[in-house]
C-alpha cells in the first residue's frame, strides 16, 4: 500500500516565482493546493490593482493554478493584514523608526495565520516562492532538552541523547542577487519545520526559463520592488491617507551642534540617512542622523555622523539550536540591501544582543532588522534599537 502524498499549501502571489514553485512541488510528488491572500484594504485597492494586494494578482494566480492542474482558493486576510502589518508600519514611523513590513507579513500572516487554513485543508507544509533554503533534519534529543514542536532553543550542546525530532536550518538562497533569507529571520522553529521554499537552490533566469517552457503567462512578469500596499513607493503619501495629517507628530529640526534649523510637519516624514527635502542651505550635504520620538526632534548632520560601529537589538529570535555563549565573530546584515559585514555578537538578557561591527557602517537604522549569519546559515537576529540622543534635550 503506497504512502499518502504529503499535502502542501502554496502561497501564490500571481508572480513567476510562486508559480514555478507550484510546478516544482507538484513534480516532487506533493499534493499542492494554491492559495492567494486578499490583503488589500478598501483605501488601497483602487491604487494598487497590479500589486500583490490587488485583484490582478488573484486573477494571475488562478490562471497559473488552472494551467498546473492544482486547486486554488482565495483567503480574505484584509482585517488581519490591516492590524498586523499596516498598523505596525504606521506606528513604527510614528515612533521614529523605519519599519520592515515584509518580515512582519511573513511571520504573522504567511507562516502564521495561514497555518490554520493549511491545517483545515489537511496540509503538512506551507510553501512560498522565497529565494531561501530551509533544510529539515532530525536532531538527537537529550534528556535535559525535551524538544517537541514548541521547545525553546538553548545555548550549549546536548547531553545523553534519545530519539530525535524534526529541526530546521535556514540558509541563504544560492542566487546572491535574489536571496531573501533576511526576510525570514523572525520565523521560529515550529514555523520553519513546516515550511518549504523550493526556489532556494535556483536562480532567477532558471525560474523564468521553466515558466517559459510551461507556457505560463506570468513568465515575463516584472518583479515588484515596492511595498505591496504603498503605491509608487511613496510611503509619505500613504501615511497621509492612512493616518491623516492630524496624527503626525510635528516638531523641530536641529543640527548635531544643537542649533535650531527649522520646524517640521511630522517625524513620520523622515528616515535615517535621508538627504532630500531638508530645509536650509549648507555648503556640505546634510543628512537625517537621528529621530527623537520623545521630543519629536529631527537631528541633521554630516555624512560622518551617520557612521557607527556598535548598537543593540531587541526582540531577538534565534533559529540556530546552539547559540554563542560569548562574543563570536559572525556576519550581520543591517538591512536587506546590505551585503553583510563582520561583527561580534553578544547575547544579552531580555531577548537583546549587542552588536559590534568590525568596520563602521553607515545609517544603522532603528526599526530595521539586523540578521546574523554564520557563513550562509541564518542564526537569527533582532530589531535595531535607537541609541542615546545625539543632541541633549
Amino acid at each position: 500500500m503506497s504512502r499518502k502524498k504529503q499535502r502542501v499549501l502554496l502561497g501564490m502571489s500571481g508572480g513567476v516565482d510562486s508559480s514555478v514553485a507550484g510546478y516544482l512541488l507538484r513534480e516532487q510528488g506533493y499534493d499542492v493546493i494554491g492559495v492567494t491572500m486578499k490583503v488589500w484594504p478598501q483605501d488601497c485597492i483602487s491604487r494598487a490593482e497590479d500589486k500583490c494586494c490587488g485583484p490582478q494578482a488573484i486573477a494571475d494566480a488562478r490562471g497559473v493554478a488552472h494551467s498546473l492542474g492544482i486547486p486554488h482558493y482565495v483567503v480574505d486576510e484584509a482585517d488581519q493584514f490591516e492590524r498586523l502589518v499596516i498598523d505596525y508600519f504606521s506606528s513604527e514611523y510614528q515612533a521614529g523608526r523605519t519599519p520592515n513590513p515584509c518580515v512582519m507579513c511573513n511571520e504573522k500572516l504567511k507562516f502564521g495565520n495561514l497555518w490554520s487554513k493549511a491545517a483545515a485543508l489537511g496540509c503538512d507544509y506551507i510553501a512560498t516562492g522565497h529565494y531561501a533554503i530551509i533544510e529539515h533534519s532530525v536532531v538527537p534529543q537529550s534528556r535535559d532538552d525535551p524538544g517537541g514542536a514548541d521547545a525553546p532553543i538553548k545555548s550549549g550542546s546536548a547531553g545523553i541523547t534519545d530519539p530525535g525530532y524534526n529541526y530546521a536550518v535556514l540558509r541563504k538562497g544560492i542566487d546572491p542577487r535574489k536571496d531573501q533569507s533576511y526576510f525570514l529571520f523572525s520565523l521560529r522553529q515550529p514555523q520553519l519545520r513546516r515550511a518549504l521554499t523550493p526556489l532556494g537552490k535556483m536562480t532567477k533566469p532558471q525560474i523564468r526559463e521553466i515558466a517559459h517552457s510551461l507556457g505560463l503567462k506570468v513568465a515575463d512578469k516584472i518583479d515588484s520592488q515596492e511595498i505591496c500596499f504603498v503605491p509608487g513607493n511613496d510611503y509619505k503619501a500613504f501615511l497621509r491617507s492612512h493616518l491623516g495629517e492630524n496624527e503626525f507628530h510635528r516638531g523641530e529640526i536641529y543640527d548635531v551642534d544643537g542649533n535650531f534649523v527649522a520646524e517640521h510637519g511630522g517625524i513620520e516624514l523622515f528616515t535615517i540617512g535621508q538627504r532630500k527635502g531638508l530645509p536650509g542651505g549648507s555648503l556640505r550635504p546634510r543628512y537625517v542622523v537621528d529621530l527623537d520620538p520623545e521630543t519629536n526632534r529631527v537631528i541633521i548632520g554630516d555624512a560622518e555622523n551617520l557612521v557607527c560601529d556598535e548598537f543593540e537589538i531587541d526582540r531577538t529570535n534565534w533559529i540556530a539550536r546552539d547559540l554563542p555563549s560569548e562574543d563570536v565573530d559572525l556576519t550581520v546584515k543591517i538591512r536587506y540591501s546590505h551585503p553583510g559585514t563582520p561583527a561580534s555578537v553578544t547575547p544579552l538578557e531580555n531577548n537583546r544582543a549587542h552588536i559590534h561591527l568590525h568596520e563602521p557602517q553607515r545609517a544603522v537604522t532603528p526599526g530595521q532588522a539586523a540578521v546574523i549569519y554564520d557563513r550562509d546559515m541564518v542564526l537569527g537576529g533582532g530589531w535595531i534599537c535607537r541609541q542615546e540622543a545625539l543632541v541633549p534635550v
